[in-house]
């Protein structure tokens, strides 16, 4: 794989002085020569797509529409969307991107501090990423999952060997939800057990099993699934158990699951699924000592212990696995998202030798026509080279540390509004509050506001509940940090309360 130059600045060293001298990436050159403040340069497919002609088939009226008011009335008569009701809604409209930067089409700009729902690890239109899927769409579109291919064999390979020893096999899915529901089905037939233990505060996905083990209010109204138990996890700042110290929040949550463990009847319970750390949630951080604890008790009870990489895996935290900082191998990882940063779509599930062992002779029972889809394959490679080749993962590491959670802390002195702020890396959570003393969550009103005030500033922002997610692109600079601190700053200056 040819190695590329464009990493932002500062992303192949952490010495002060390399990083004040290292040039702008050449793929961001475009945006970065013109004038402060002005937009990329806009491409169209056809110079008429500039404006459009619509005639209205019941008065016989014409109106001349913009791409953004063209997409927007698209949108909304075709589109249906997720989670949502379709009749109050209004989609931002995002035209391009380049880097930490999205567009609409009269060149509106936009810092993206969400990564879109937290996938676009290695930033938007990554030169790499497009060339491996352009060169392996001229050689191969698609191929069945029966065939063998190079692609994939690639990919497989470059995903195995950053994961623990003892893992040297890849199932590949569509995504992260099909990824949580194929790992089920392999704790499932590796134990001849049934139940499947997570946390309410959780998300794992939107399929038939994975949207039973979420956790979280979206379970509800999809619970048709069988077998599905949940339990507490430690979050201290609000926790269950009346912990006052992390040690005591990881004591009290791995009593609790091991309370229910025994209720459940340990032999009835195939495996224990947990997001290495709850994203959507509220980037939960585990206290120290939980998660080893947590396969502590699955080696007991012999239990599978599932971890859920699919939001955090491959650079979010800095680490290329979020659960490389606990010291704990799990029996299978899921992953999506970060692996290619969502350029095509594609999760998997890591599998090791004990479980992949069990197929050796017996038909796995599952399968989907688009596994290890040929151009998603090439994504994976180009990405996870460049992610290598260009010490963005490291650079994640670095940014979080030197960067965002000193700033964030600064910002949590300043603004009695927030109540904590928790993450590493490029993850993190700004939580809100409406009184410091009684955690109260601030109301729904008022983070609506707070969405719509970023916005009006040019931040794409990740809102959720009574939270602001902090979770850029991994390849974020220090002067996009501090742009989007000075955003928050200002926001939080308000009086919204």
């Amino acid at each position: 794989m040819e190695s590329t130059s464009w990493a932002p600045t500062g992303l192949r060293s952490t010495s002060p002085s390399r990083r004040a001298a290292s040039s702008t990436p050449p793929h961001r050159a475009a945006a970065s020569q013109q004038p402060p403040g002005a937009p990329p340069p806009l491409r169209f497919a056809r110079a008429e797509e500039k404006e459009r002609i619509v005639t209205d088939i019941d008065t016989g009226t014409t109106t001349e529409l913009g791409l953004n008011d063209l997409t927007a009335q698209l949108d909304k008569a075709h589109v249906f969307h997720s989670w949502s009701a379709q009749g109050a809604l209004k989609p931002l409209v995002i035209a391009g991107g380049l880097g930490c930067r999205v567009w609409d089409h009269d060149g509106r700009t936009y810092l993206d501090f969400s990564s879109q729902l937290v996938n676009v690890n290695i930033g938007h239109q990554h030169p790499a990423v497009i060339k491996g899927i352009i060169d392996q769409a001229q050689l191969l579109t698609t191929i069945a999952p029966s065939t063998a291919n190079l692609a994939r064999g690639e990919a497989a390979k470059r995903i195995v060997d950053r994961a623990p020893i003892g893992f040297n096999k890849v199932f590949f899915t569509n995504g992260g939800a099909d990824a949580n529901e194929n790992a089920i089905r392999m704790a499932r037939l590796h134990t001849g057990r049934d139940t499947v233990l997570s946390t309410y505060r959780s998300y794992h996905g939107n399929t038939g099993a994975a949207i039973v083990a979420t956790g979280d209010w979206r379970r509800i109204p999809n619970e048709f699934a069988r077998g599905h138990v949940h339990f507490f996890g430690p979050y201290l700042y609000r926790s269950e158990f009346w912990a006052t110290t992390p040690e005591q929040e990881t004591e009290r949550a791995l009593r609790h699951l091991e309370r229910v463990i025994q209720s459940e009847g340990a032999t009835s319970i195939a495996a224990v699924l947990l997001e290495s750390i709850p994203g959507t949630a509220g980037v939960l951080m585990p206290p120290p000592g939980y998660l080893a604890g947590v396969r502590e008790l699955c080696d007991r009870y012999g239990i599978m212990l599932i971890l859920d990489e699919v939001m955090v895996g491959f650079g979010r935290t800095g680490r290329w696995f979020a659960f490389e900082g606990s010291g704990v191998v799990p029996d299978l990882i899921t992953f999506a998202k970060g692996v290619n940063s969502g350029y095509v779509p594609v999760g998997g599930v890591i599998i090791s030798d004990a479980i992949a062992a069990d197929f050796d002779s017996t038909v796995f029972p599952g399968g989907l026509t688009y596994s290890g889809h040929p151009l998603a394959m090439a994504s994976i490679v180009a990405a996870l080279d460049a992610m290598t080749d260009e010490g963005i993962v490291e650079n994640a590491a670095r940014i979080g540390t030197d960067a965002i959670g000193p700033g964030l802390e600064a910002l949590k002195a300043k603004h009695p509004i927030i109540g904590e702020v928790r993450g590493e890396g490029v993850f993190w959570a700004i939580e809100l509050v409406a009184d410091r003393e009684t955690r109260e969550p601030v109301a729904p009103a008022v983070m609506a506001r707070i969405k719509t005030e970023l916005l009006a500033r040019n931040l794409l922002p990740f809102v959720q509940d009574n939270r602001i997610h902090v979770v850029p692109p991994c390849v974020v600079t220090d002067s996009e940090v501090a742009e989007a601190l000075a955003i928050y700053d200002e926001v939080l200056a308000l009086d919204l309360l």
